[in-house]
C-alpha cells in the first residue's frame, strides 16, 4: 500500500516539476498536494516494516520459548520413571 502510494507521489512529483524545466505554465496548487502523497507513501511504508518486524520478533520468541518448554519436559532428569 504504501508503495503505491509512493508512485503515485513521485509521479505526480514529476508531473509538476516538469513544467519547470521546459518553460511552460506550472500545475494549480492541487497537483503540488498531490506529490506530498510520496512522503505519505515512505511512511506508511516504514510503518508497514517495522510492524512486520515486530510481528517476526514476537513469532521467534514464542518459538523459542516452546522450544525451550519442549526440550525442558522431555529431558530424562524430568521424567518420573528415571527416578525410580
Amino acid at each position: 500500500m504504501g508503495a503505491i502510494v509512493f508512485i503515485v507521489g513521485a509521479v505526480a512529483t514529476l508531473v509538476t516539476v516538469a513544467p519547470l524545466f521546459l518553460g511552460t505554465t506550472p500545475f494549480p496548487t492541487v497537483a503540488y498536494l498531490v506529490s506530498m502523497l510520496m512522503a505519505v507513501g515512505f511512511v506508511v511504508a516504514a510503518v508497514g516494516v517495522l510492524r512486520t518486524v515486530g510481528e517476526q520478533r514476537r513469532q521467534a520468541k514464542s518459538a523459542v520459548a516452546a522450544s525451550a518448554a519442549s526440550a525442558a519436559s522431555a529431558s530424562p532428569a524430568a521424567s518420573p520413571s528415571a527416578v525410580a
